[in-house]
């Protein structure tokens, strides 16, 4: 079957090409003449066919201006170091989950977590697009439970994990079952792919003062790999790019397990320290959350896996935002997105009244709700939370 090129108005594609190639090869240390010959090809490939493809060198600094755009991000300091692995040759949904099974070992790396993005092909091929269905590679199911069976693991995850469930996979029932991978191409029905055990390292919570703090059975996986957000470079857009950064710990301790919509574990942990919980005057919610924090840092360093604290995350967007003032760009941010969201006024990033949402390109575009979803019967939620450090509102 011939597959034909989405249909561009043109000259806004290249208006958009020549403004990423400029910045790009500037950036790069390409010369004029380079970046000229590079336009020349790209103008002549998309009066011929509509679209045009990047080099893997373009591919691969506009993934990390991707992720040094992105306003709603807290740990772009890094941005340079992302490890870009150009997947634009996978055909088949067995060749796309192969490579997010090496994305997931990849970053992971034995706990010492790489910054790695994974890019698949780009939209030019009209029905052929990928998908995939999971908000991260990796994620614990829900269950929202029923007259028989009480709830159940991450309430997040409910939906997804019915659509799962309907494609034949079967969980435990439990708090901290391992979703699949589900993958799609164009109108083909979506495919479930079962993620191999051990793949996966997840970090048992303990507290450095408090032993009975493992009488609550809390766990959480090592990498946090964002998979339903479309990438656009140069007008191109890559509507399959899952990307990883490493964890801030109120990613999992205050929100995952802190929210009432997720885990909502704040009254175990209070209970568990003896606190009063009849009243907001005792702050109990503050003082649970604060030990919540401090054994998901805990835990995460004694396994040997890296994480990053609030208040060092936020002197390192601090030097980002030095470095980039050094190199004469501004920093996009929204400073609602950027506050972590525990002890955020203690942190350099509350008094920064400065910032602004620029809309730079390149960047991740938040997808929302698609019309294929309805068919299969889920929700393509829009993803709320940065590519990297994410101060999350949700994860």
């Amino acid at each position: 079957m011939k597959h034909t090129a989405p249909q561009h108005n043109t000259q806004e594609l290249i208006g958009q090409a020549e403004s990423f190639i400029t910045a790009c090869y500037q950036e790069l240390g390409l010369t004029e003449d380079e970046r000229d010959l590079r336009l020349a090809d790209i103008r002549e490939e998309l009066q011929r066919t509509g679209t045009y493809r990047h080099t893997g060198e373009e591919l691969a600094h506009g993934a990390r201006m991707a992720w040094r755009h992105n306003s709603r991000c807290i740990g772009r300091l890094f941005w340079h170091s992302l490890d870009v692995i150009d997947a634009r040759r996978a055909e088949t949904v067995a060749e796309v989950a192969e490579a997010l099974l090496h994305h997931m070992k990849h970053a992971n790396n034995g706990g010492r977590i790489r910054s790695v993005i994974t890019v698949f092909r780009s939209e030019e091929e009209q029905g052929r697009a990928i998908r995939i269905w999971n908000h991260q590679l990796i994620r614990y199911a829900g269950y929202p439970g029923d007259g028989e069976h009480p709830r159940a693991g991450d309430p997040a995850s409910d939906e997804f994990t019915a659509v799962c469930l309907k494609l034949g996979w079967q969980g435990t029932g439990g708090d901290f079952d391992i979703l699949p991978l589900v993958i799609s191409i164009g109108g083909e029905e979506p495919r479930c792919f079962p993620i191999p055990a051990g793949l996966v390292q997840e970090v048992p919570l303990s507290h450095p003062e408090i032993p009975q703090f493992t009488e609550l059975g809390l766990r959480w996986y090592s990498v946090p790999i964002v998979s339903d957000m479309c990438l656009e470079i140069g007008g191109i857009r890559y509507p399959a790019a899952p990307f990883n950064g490493w964890y801030m710990e109120t990613e999992i301790g205050s929100r995952n397990f802190g929210d009432t919509d997720r885990y909502n574990r704040l009254p175990a942990v209070a209970d568990l320290l003896g606190l009063d919980r009849s009243t907001n005057t005792s702050l109990w919610k503050d003082r649970a959350l604060l030990e919540l924090n401090r054994a998901v840092l805990h835990s995460f360093k004694q396994a040997g896996v890296s994480i990053v604290d609030h208040h060092t995350a936020a002197d390192q967007f601090v030097r980002f935002q030095e470095q980039e003032q050094q190199q004469g760009r501004e920093v996009s941010g929204k400073w609602g997105w950027l506050i972590p969201p525990m002890s955020p006024s203690s942190t350099p990033i509350w008094n920064d009244n400065k910032l602004r949402d620029l809309q730079l390109s390149p960047r991740f575009v938040y997808r929302k709700k698609e019309a294929d979803s309805q068919q299969h019967g889920a929700e393509g939620a829009e993803v709320k939370g940065c590519p990297f450090h994410q101060s999350m509102k949700s994860d």
